[in-house]
């Protein structure tokens, strides 16, 4: 059913956003209008980085990502902050470098965005950072003095951190790699949720009601 890659049309298969493409009714792509550029990339990096056995589980969350699209840069920073919170324990150390550098810059666009103060730090990116302590201290040397705008962080930097997150989870030895991309994948769906307004915080997993229409359409396929 979900295959790695473009495909041509529904005969030659589907990944998960050319599904979302066609749920939506948009033209058959794996880059639709519908849903925010850098979230489709990262669905489009778990589709194609989970084991076919797994790459079914997917399915469900294929009609979530439908209509969630903002031109705000928080979504980008945000989609690039919780994928490197995520892998940064577990990736590959050539890796961990990039994330830990990635989780304090998207700290301090958000900062800048958001008028918090100077240097905030969430509890959520100081445990990540705090298990790789080395690491987060080179990343923290390494960001003095730097400064990165929001528009340049949305253009080059967040695409890449989702592509080493994604990488880095895949690469990990570590078991259910395939549960942990799926998970990353599911929890981004669902702050983007929260962000469009979507479903209130406590209600922010995604609910049966979202997913039914989507397994009837694939299995019928």
């Amino acid at each position: 059913m979900l295959g790695r890659g473009k495909h041509r049309n529904p005969k030659r298969g589907a990944c998960f956003m050319e599904l979302a493409s066609f749920l939506a009714g948009e033209r058959w792509s794996d880059h639709p209008q519908c849903t925010h550029p850098l979230l489709a990339m990262l669905a489009r990096a778990v589709n194609d980085l989970t084991s076919d056995e797994a790459r079914p589980q997917l399915a469900p969350l294929i009609p979530s990502v439908i209509g969630l699209t903002s031109d705000d840069p928080r979504w980008d920073v945000r989609i690039a902050l919780r994928a490197a919170r995520t892998a940064i324990a577990i990736a590959p150390a050539d890796r961990q470098q990039t994330l830990a550098v990635a989780i304090i810059g998207s700290e301090r666009i958000l900062d800048s965005l958001d008028g918090r103060p100077e240097g905030t730090i969430e509890p959520e990116s100081a445990e990540a950072l705090a298990t790789v302590p080395r690491t987060a201290e080179w990343a923290r040397k390494f960001c003095e003095g730097t400064h990165v705008k929001p528009r340049r962080f949305v253009r080059d930097a967040a695409p890449s951190v989702v592509s080493t997150a994604v990488q880095g989870i895949s690469e990990a030895f570590v078991p259910d790699v395939d549960a942990r991309l799926r998970t990353l994948l599911t929890e981004a769906i669902a702050d983007a949720r929260v962000w469009a307004g979507r479903l209130d915080e406590d209600t922010a997993p995604l609910v049966k009601s979202d997913w039914e229409p989507v397994v009837r359409t694939v299995r019928a396929s």
